[in-house]
């Protein structure tokens, strides 16, 4: 993205045009008056005589109540009579003239495309006249409803605004005239969106209204003011509802303003605010991670205290709700886990869906539903039941009313000490104090390291474990003492004492939460506003004004703030600039679609490996409360190399908590970069700070940010880094060992091909197989099977691979390549001549190479860059070593002879036959005297000493006699090296390399036609084997030129083996390279053609435990920049890349947060499944 001036425009010309004609449309409710292009007249007066007519109606039966010649009841009915009639009218003529002009559905948002059509009226009656103004229903069903609905909203709407009535109300008549006109305005906004057309409300939760329910919200809201008169009407003579009704008739004049502004909630977001706000704070519960979820707790909480409305005891109605409370309190997700499978592996927990968790999650508590937890859970039920029962028992038979308070006063003492205790030990478990204003002393400093880290960070953990049991076991038994001996439990049957609010306790927690979220919200207001002025990227030429009229209605701006957090909505700054709106009350997880949606990219597997050991480490310090107060809504920013991890808490109950992950792309924009400069600065200042500290160092210079850091985790990811490979690839002499290399790694291959055949271990499931897009999938099935065998080679070669693994594993210390963003995109896999022969031969179809990950552009020409002096010439095919004289003059074809009539091999070992290769890997098509000419090139010495360490593995009787005669097999050796060298010849490698480029096509397996290509691809073990030996090699001269040439054959031994078990060495195109990221590899190797800058690169992975950064986030800033975000896609439909609202923002990180969004409007390349761990 390219960072553009702040004076971009909000809106380019072509939306604002389109804005402009949509905005009346939505205050009006549906009719179009501005078209943006020459309409008949007939449209619009058709439209006004439409839009007018329930006024008409409602005027006629309000003239006749008024002479008297109706009732009030009679006269509302014949209004809605009429009203019902004419809506019946309209759906009719629609559904004629759709079925004239062809049936088109409506889809989402009514007038999304409506508003862009140009459409040629005919004449005021013509099908396209009528559906331009009346489009009609998609469903049968709404046809129906929505015309009942119509009749009785005209009906009550007049009974409602009689003239008689508003008198009544306020004495005056002027008034009273002034609130029927307006009122009817109201109405008919309200009776067109329901019958004629529907606008496209500000206030739009889903991007698409599938089941029309739109249409519905203005009704909805007129009824529940009808529902308040008419109750104030038949309940006599309330002084409360009176006032009520007097208030409601003055608000009901403004409800197009608040449809217009988008304050009021749609009814699906209503639906689901009101039950969370029900549950929480009428229920005693939590928000909920999904819908579903949500509904079954609102109703299981709900029927709870219908159940204790009816319990005719006191005693009852404590263990009840005791039980009923514990166990509500608990993750029941579990539940069926326990059912199925009592101690399932965490593989198949849900975690799985994120990522791969420490392997020690199986066994660690809380993880699974079982035996342990069930039987700890029982004990603390149980105790609870016990401890309530008793203390409620004594307390009622025992003391008298005088005394009540007595035993009562004591613990109310105790749980303010339990709180205070607990808010001082989770206080300097983070990095700063007093809500992030001063660094904390305590905590540690200068963590270079995960082990530095960890010994500096043992002095916390005993003050964390204390807060645990404090907060785990201590309070939840001190809170039911206290709650078992109110008084107020003797007062059966009545509402409060069903669902709780005995003491007031839900009123103090509802109090609580909206002064924190008002505080959390003026924050975010006086950063965007000190901000729009003292950032100069962000000052624009209206920043003066609006903050000069921001200062002049201070009291405006407090009471918008206000009135957003006592509705718990976000507080929405319109494009987020200083001009602050009410955005409409929703859900805390503030989207409607499921968690868990993302927009992948093949980065996103890093995410997903991370995933299970984030939450692991997520779970300790929620534990601990290094992360601060967890409450549903919070949000959290990590932050490691290039990646940036969002965390979301969706749930929260006893002992559990329930967290989204999400994955930001690694692909860095200028924008990102900004902002993730400034996170790297924010928790620069926090965690790499000197040990001692002044008085103004101590501060938090970036309070204003919308990032507070909190802690480090260690987590264990993996590491990237990426090498510029000049001088290497490109090295004369580099290029020279590269061809004995390949020998060496063939024939430790072939013998190890042997040991494993041996063994009862097939080739095509082995592991980290490297050839990319070259295996079937069924192959790659069965390579996951083979991993799971109990048993494995493994060689142990004289010296250790301890040396070697380390200096492998500090490739990362080269310092980090980084790269620009990938012009060219993804490229195609190529189609060779060994790729089409082996596809046609074998008969099925291969893996296809998926896109690049940046940094690896795959080659874009098949003799890009390549000599042609590098090209192997055209030459007769011949036979391999061991075959017949034969005239070379015949036709080479004939000569080609069958497996079946090769002579049998005779070797002089008994033991030999255990590394016999296949009869079909000597059939090669190549001249003897050719592969004779190359014997010199078969390194003998390797082969002994390979087969030296190999031929123990396989042999029962291990003296050195055995294995002597076995390395002095003349035959076996004459065996391997046929294979050998055919497959050098068969890769165009029997000269030396002299081409990096034909080193990176042979790296890709994108092999030039040779002859014996056709032979090597008609076998797909040896085609496997010969390309990953290549790879095997330029991992071998990779190393070599990094850290030195090998010393000895062992050593050499000793790289081979690691290879084998703990690399993998591909392209990251290949399915292996994601699987093997899934799989927790502990090393990656690639090898990548940067075109643009016409550089070879070689890629490292190493996993690690490393320190991830975590800081928490403004909540209510993200809530309210999500809010504008909805509302600017889906209503204003400003997707324009470079758009304000979406440039960097150092202190509101608005292009992060905008990532962050669920799709389609956000775009993070991850997002996990909800997931629940334990918290105890």
């Amino acid at each position: 993205m390219v960072r553009m001036g702040p004076d971009v425009p909000l809106l380019n010309e072509y939306k604002q045009e389109f804005f402009w004609k949509r905005f009346p449309q939505t205050v009006l409710g549906g009719p179009r008056f501005k078209l943006g292009y020459c309409a008949p007249p007939y449209v619009y007066v058709n439209q006004a005589v439409l839009f007018l007519t329930p006024w008409l109606f409602g005027g006629v039966g309000t003239l006749l109540c008024q002479l008297q010649l109706l009732q009030e009841l009679h006269a509302a009915m014949l209004s809605g009579a009429l009203m019902f009639a004419v809506a019946a009218g309209v759906q009719a003529v629609a559904l004629y003239a759709g079925r004239r002009s062809g049936v088109v559905e409506r889809f989402g948002a009514p007038n999304t495309l409506v508003d862009e059509e140009e459409v040629e009226f005919t004449h005021c009656v013509s099908p396209e006249t009528v559906r331009f103004i009346a489009p009609g229903k998609r469903f049968g069903l709404n046809v129906v409803m929505h015309t009942l609905l119509a009749g009785l909203l005209c009906g009550f709407g007049t009974w409602y605004v009689l003239l008689g009535r508003l008198t009544a109300l306020y004495g005056s008549i002027g008034a009273s005239l002034v609130v029927f006109v307006l009122s009817w305005v109201t109405v008919c906004i309200a009776e067109y969106s329901l019958v004629v057309n529907t606008a496209t409300e500000t206030a739009t939760f889903q991007a698409q209204d599938t089941y029309e329910i739109t249409p519905l919200t203005r009704p909805l809201y007129i009824f529940i003011f009808i529902v308040v008169d008419l109750t104030d009407r038949f309940l006599g003579p309330v002084p409360e509802l009176q006032l009520a009704s007097q208030v409601l008739h003055v608000l009901f004049l403004f409800l197009p303003l608040l449809w217009a502004l988008g304050i009021l909630p749609p009814l699906d977001a209503l639906f689901l605010w009101g039950m969370e706000q029900g549950l929480v704070f009428g229920l005693g519960g939590s928000p909920m991670s999904s819908n579903f979820r949500l509904l079954l707790m609102f109703g299981v909480s709900a029927g709870v205290a219908v159940c204790n409305y009816f319990i005719p005891s006191t005693l009852g109605v404590v263990l009840f709700s005791t039980a009923t409370g514990f166990l509500l309190s608990l993750d029941l997700s579990q539940v069926g886990t326990l059912c199925h499978a009592p101690r399932t592996e965490c593989k198949d927990y849900g975690l799985r869906r994120g990522g791969s968790p420490p392997p020690l999650l199986s066994i660690t508590f809380g993880w699974n539903l079982g035996c342990r937890e069930v039987l700890l859970y029982a004990s603390l039920l149980l105790a609870a039941l016990a401890e309530a029962g008793l203390l409620h028992h004594f307390h009622s038979s025992v003391h008298s009313q005088s005394l009540v308070k007595a035993p009562q006063a004591p613990v109310s003492y105790l749980l303010l000490v339990l709180f205070s205790l607990c808010w001082l030990l989770r206080e300097i478990q983070g990095a700063y104090v007093c809500a992030g204003l001063l660094l904390n002393p305590v905590y540690p400093k200068g963590m270079s390291s995960v082990q530095t880290f960890k010994q500096k960070n043992r002095g916390l953990f005993i003050a964390a474990a204390i807060r645990r049991v404090l907060l785990g076991l201590v309070s939840p038994f001190a809170l039911i003492a206290f709650l078992s001996m109110d008084k107020s439990l003797q007062q059966l049957h009545g509402v409060p004492l069903s669902v709780g609010f005995t003491r007031a306790f839900r009123m103090i927690g509802l109090l609580m939460d909206r002064l924190t979220q008002f505080l959390a919200k003026l924050k975010f207001t006086l950063t965007v506003l000190v901000t729009s002025w003292t950032e100069k990227k962000q000052r624009r030429q209206s920043a003066g004004t609006l903050l000069a009229l921001n200062a002049s209605l201070c009291p405006l701006l407090l009471a918008v703030v206000t009135l957003s957090a006592l509705l718990s909505a976000p507080l929405l700054p319109l494009f987020t600039l200083p001009i602050f709106l009410v955005g409409f009350p929703r859900p805390q997880r503030s989207w409607p679609g499921p968690v868990g949606t993302a927009c992948p990219c093949p980065d996103s597997i890093f995410y997903q490996q991370m995933s299970g050991s984030l939450a692991s480490a997520l779970r300790t310090a929620f534990a601990r409360g290094s992360l601060g107060s967890l409450a549903p809504g919070s949000h959290f920013l990590g932050r490691f190399q290039d990646r940036m991890v969002w965390i979301v808490v969706l749930e929260r109950g006893y002992g559990y908590c329930t967290v989204n992950i999400k994955g930001l792309e690694l692909q860095e924009t200028s924008c990102h970069t900004v902002e993730a400069r400034r996170v790297d600065e924010v928790f620069e200042a926090a965690f790499e700070r000197p040990e001692r500290l002044g008085l103004t160092q101590g501060l938090n210079l970036h309070w204003a940010n919308a990032l507070t850091p909190c802690a480090v985790l260690a987590v264990r990811v993996y590491s990237d880094a990426r090498n510029v490979l000049s001088g290497i690839i490109d090295s004369h002499d580099n290029l020279r060992k590269l061809q004995d290399d390949f020998l060496k790694a063939l024939v430790w291959l072939l013998l190890r091909y042997c040991v494993r055949k041996h063994k009862g271990s097939l080739w095509s499931c082995e592991e980290g197989m490297g050839i990319g897009g070259r295996r079937s999938q069924s192959s790659q099935q069965a390579q996951i099977t083979c991993n799971q065998l109990p048993e494995a080679i493994v060689v142990e070669s004289k010296v250790s691979s301890l040396r070697f693994r380390q200096d492998s594993s500090s490739l990362t210390s080269f310092g980090d390549w980084s790269d620009e963003d990938d012009l060219f995109g993804p490229q195609p896999a190529r189609r060779t001549v060994a790729l089409v022969t082996a596809e046609a031969q074998s008969g099925h179809t291969m893996l296809q190479t998926g896109a690049s990950l940046p940094g690896s552009v795959e080659m874009d020409s098949l003799f890009e860059n390549m000599a042609l002096s590098a090209l192997q010439p055209l030459q007769p095919l011949g036979l391999g070593i061991g075959m017949p004289a034969v005239d070379k003059g015949h036709n080479p074809e004939i000569f080609k002879e069958s497996p079946g009539s090769l002579r049998q091999l005779t070797f002089s070992c008994p033991q030999s036959e255990v590394f016999n290769l296949p009869t079909g890997w000597r059939t090669a098509p190549l001249l003897p005297s050719r592969l004779l000419q190359l014997r010199p090139l078969f390194p003998e010495d390797w082969y002994r000493f390979a087969l030296g360490q190999f031929g123990p593995v396989v042999q029962s009787d291990t003296s050195e006699d055995m294995t002597k005669a076995l390395k002095e097999d003349e035959t076996l050796k004459d065996l391997h090296a046929q294979v050998a060298l055919s497959c050098l010849v068969s890769l165009g490698a029997e000269s030396a390399f002299t081409s990096p480029s034909y080193i990176y096509r042979l790296y890709c397996g994108d092999v030039p036609w040779t002859e014996g290509l056709e032979w090597l691809s008609s076998s797909k073990e040896l085609h496997q084997l010969a390309l990953r030996a290549f790879r095997f090699s330029f991992k071998l001269l990779f190393d070599q030129a990094s850290l030195g040439p090998m010393e000895s054959p062992e050593e050499m031994f000793s790289a081979l083996e690691e290879y084998e078990r703990d690399w993998y060495i591909g392209l990251v195109s290949e399915k292996g390279w994601h699987d093997s990221v899934l799989q927790e590899k502990p090393f990656l190797f690639s090898l990548g053609h940067d075109l643009s800058m016409g550089t070879y690169t070689g890629r490292v992975l190493s996993l690690q435990e490393q320190l991830v950064q975590v800081g928490r986030l403004n909540g209510e800033g993200v809530r309210g920049q999500w809010a504008n975000l909805s509302w600017e896609l889906l209503y204003a439909t400003n997707d324009d890349e470079e758009r304000y609202s979406i440039q960097a923002h150092p202190f509101m990180l608005r292009n992060l947060t905008v990532q962050a969004a669920d799709p389609p409007l956000g775009y993070p390349i991850y997002s996990s499944a909800p997931l629940h761990f334990p918290c105890l």
